[in-house]
């Protein structure tokens, strides 16, 4: 075992994958603004870097550290979380076979599955993932994949990796968790048994709303050499700028996970006792279905919160609309809070279909501000 391994996730965010710089001792690594590198013979590579494409120096830096916080043996980093789905399925699946996903998954993530991948010829079948007999009711003789998100997107729903890569192994499937919600801090799916962990690192692992990403991570070598041929092969790779900025947004991924619990959890209190609210998800409530689970295999119950509204959809609009430091705005994970409808705004492509979410759900992703301030604007918010 490493040194390195044996640290604490706050040390290895920080120093995994980012010695400082040999030729000028900078304790950041560089950004890597460059496409290609001159090569000392054909074939003689430095560092094995020839077309940033293929690697890039900053971007291993990124790759090392987020192998390093999920307890992976490989980590890839890509232009989006969907790019590196979409990566991720066109390396382990083939057309004709199954993946099994949530029945309440993101709407960017059934879009994939319903309107891009059904035409290339995969299968799919929604299900409640917290159902693991529903999930084993599902297994068919080609399914080569369970996705997982645990918490879901919007309703945070909570799914058991360990009996799901169970399930999955003993039917000679693969688990790949997204695991954007909880974040490595809060959640490591590999430790539980999951093959592969996917990240929108524009999220949390950013943690500033300034850049797109997204990240696969491995605990198999060869699996990880697979995702790599055809990361470079079909070219969604995160660029050197980008790659920094997700580098330095995990550096404070521990203290910032902490606030966003912390403040989350004085959201719930408020929200649950407010007339105006009918019902409120989050994990961390202890008649949440999935709270049992979610207290084995999380270190904390994340940031996200959703709840439904009185007065139907007009209401939840009418909140998003009067909340002024809860920022309207898609995507989560920021420092800032921000406030959506997702029937609306993240997952209006799910609209019409068996993963149509209410019409008076409401998301909040709770940010780092003070607390105070937090609970005073949904306060006017919820009138």
């Amino acid at each position: 075992m490493s040194e390195e391994s044996t640290h604490g996730f706050a040390t290895r965010a920080i120093h995994a994958g980012q010695e400082p710089d040999a030729a000028t001792g900078a304790v950041v690594p560089p950004i890597y603004a460059v496409s290609t590198f001159k090569q000392d013979g054909v074939g003689g590579l430095r560092g094995g870097y020839e077309y940033s494409r293929s690697a890039n120096p900053t971007r291993t830096a990124l790759e090392e550290c987020l192998a390093s916080i999920e307890r992976g043996v490989r980590g890839l980093a890509f232009a989006s979380g969907l790019a590196a789905t979409d990566t991720l399925l066109r390396t382990v699946c083939a057309p004709g076979d199954h993946v099994i996903i949530p029945g309440d998954a993101y709407g960017g993530t059934y879009r994939l599955f319903a309107r891009v991948h059904a035409k290339w010829g995969l299968e799919y079948t929604p299900v409640p993932l917290g159902d693991l007999d529903a999930v084993r009711a599902a297994i068919r003789p080609t399914t080569k994949l369970i996705w997982c998100e645990t918490p879901t997107n919007p309703l945070l729903g909570i799914a058991d990796i360990a009996a799901l890569a169970e399930i999955a192994h003993g039917a000679g499937a693969k688990l790949a968790v997204d695991n954007t919600f909880a974040s490595p801090y809060l959640q490591t799916p590999l430790e539980l048994g999951a093959d592969i962990v996917m990240h929108s690192t524009t999220k949390y692992l950013g943690g500033h709303s300034d850049v797109v990403g997204g990240a696969l991570v491995v605990s198999d070598a060869a699996l990880g050499d697979e995702l790599a041929y055809h990361q470079n092969a079909i070219g969604g790779v995160a660029g050197p700028f980008d790659s920094w900025l997700v580098l330095r947004g995990i550096k404070t991924l521990a203290v910032r996970m902490e606030k966003h619990c912390s403040n989350a959890a004085a959201v719930v209190d408020l929200l649950t006792s407010h007339r105006n609210v009918t019902h409120v998800f989050y994990p961390g409530l202890p008649d949440h279905p999935g709270h049992d689970v979610a207290a084995k295999q999380m270190r904390g119950f994340g940031g996200m919160v959703s709840f439904r509204v009185v007065g139907g959809e007009s209401d939840a609009l009418a909140v998003c609309e009067r909340a002024k430091l809860f920022t309207l705005g898609e995507s989560l994970g920021g420092v800032e809070s921000l406030i959506e409808h997702p029937g609306r705004m993240t997952h209006a492509s799910v609209a019409g279909s068996e993963l149509e979410v209410p019409s008076d759900l409401v998301r909040l992703s709770v940010g780092i501000e003070d607390v105070d301030d937090l609970l005073a604007d949904l306060r006017r918010a919820l009138g």
